[in-house]
Order: C-alpha cells, then structure tokens, then sequence
C-alpha cells in the first residue's frame, strides 16, 4: 500500500492579495491521494474566484467518481466540470472575464496521474534518475511578453483541455506541485536539488519560501509529496 507524507505552502508575496489556491484531499481508507494547484490569472478581474472555483469542483468530481479508476477521461469530465463552474460564477456577476491556470496529480495505488492547463507545474523527482518528469507551460511570446493561452477562462471550453501522463510511482519519489510565482523565483537546479535535500519535507518548503521572499515578485504556493 502506497504512502503519501506532504507539506503545503502559499503566500501572497509582495502582491496586495493571495490569488493562488490549492487543495489536498489524503483518503488512507482506500490509498487515494489528490492534490491541486491554480493560479488566478493577473491582468483580469477575480482571479482569487477563479482559483478556489476551478480547485473546488476538481476536488468535488474527484470525491464523488471514487469508484472510477484514475485515467485521461476521468480528468478531462473533470476539467469540464470545473470550466462549468467557473462559467456560473462569471454569469452571476454581469459575465465578468476570469481565468486560471490548473496542475494537479491524482495518485492511486502506485500510479500517479499528472494534469495541467498554464504555466503552473508539476515536477517528479527519483532519486536514481533525477527530473523524471516536468510539466510544458501553456505559453506563447507575444511582443517580449509571456502569454498564457491555455487556462481556465470564461466561456472558453476549448482553452481548458489538460494535458495528462501517467507515471508508476517508486518509493523516494517527490513530487513538487507549484504556481509560477516559486519557480521563477530561483534557478531550475537550485529548486531541484532542494527538491530531493535529506530534510523534512516542511522544511525544504522552508527554503523555498526564503527565496520567493528575497527575489520573487508575484504569490507562491507549493504541494511538495514524497511516495513512502
């Protein structure tokens, strides 16, 4: 039977409010884990909305479709949920434009199942074989300007479709959910190392938060998991 040790972490930053969400639900009674990751998009009304909205539904499918093996589909039903929500939210205030960007892993037995839309991103690390797997950010460069074009929004189905891989899962193995706001604030190989360093997993988000601190700009939110 597979067990799950994590840590969690999110902070505004030097932004004025937090637009970040995440969300971990942890059911031992029948060896299912579940975490999610989004990020309120910047420049667009709500985005703290946006966030807890997309991050709720998925948790709500996810709890309710227990009895459904993890697989590509049950994501996609998923995310269609989550895009529906986000679509009422914006109708009940006068179809205000929202959006986010999503990540999540969905572990069952020794299986994970890893799905993004946007930038936010997941990281699997082994200790045998280092970065196992990193997620690819939705974004184009438009005029010098990143540009998120796969997300949640409003009334755009087409723009939340995940991408989905599965992974068997190894004992040692961690996996680093994150928003933008924590990776961007240190380099690839500081963030990997720190990632696999012999220390309680709290305290390796510790360091993380340290450096969003001292050179980030924008809110951090961390899921750091190790399969025990």
């Amino acid at each position: 039977m597979m067990k799950v040790e994590y840590a969690t972490m999110s902070e505004t930053g030097r932004r004025r409010n937090n637009e970040d969400a995440f969300r971990v639900v942890d059911r031992k009674e029948d060896n299912r884990w579940l975490a999610v990751v989004c990020d309120g998009m910047g420049g667009h009304a709500m985005g703290e909305v946006a966030s807890e909205t997309v991050a709720d539904a998925i948790v709500t499918y996810w709890n309710s479709h227990t009895h459904e093996p993890d697989s590509e589909d049950k994501v996609e039903k998923a995310c269609r949920t989550a895009h529906a929500a986000l679509n009422v939210w914006s109708s009940s205030m006068r179809h205000v434009e929202m959006g986010t960007t999503m990540v999540m892993v969905s572990a069952e037995e020794d299986w994970a199942t890893i799905a993004h839309v946007g930038d936010s991103r997941c990281y699997l690390m082994r200790r045998e074989e280092g970065l196992l797997h990193q997620t690819k950010d939705h974004i184009r460069l438009d005029f010098g300007w990143e540009i998120v074009d796969r997300c949640f929004f409003s009334y755009r189905p087409e723009a939340s479709v995940p991408d989905v891989v599965r992974f068997q899962l190894k004992t040692g193995d961690r996996l680093l959910l994150c928003s933008d706001g924590l990776y961007k604030s240190m380099s690839p190989e500081i963030l990997q190392a720190r990632m696999m360093d012999e220390n309680p997993l709290a305290d390796i988000l510790d360091v993380y938060g340290f450096l969003c601190e001292k050179r980030g700009d924008d809110n951090y939110t961390a899921v750091l998991m190790e399969v025990k």
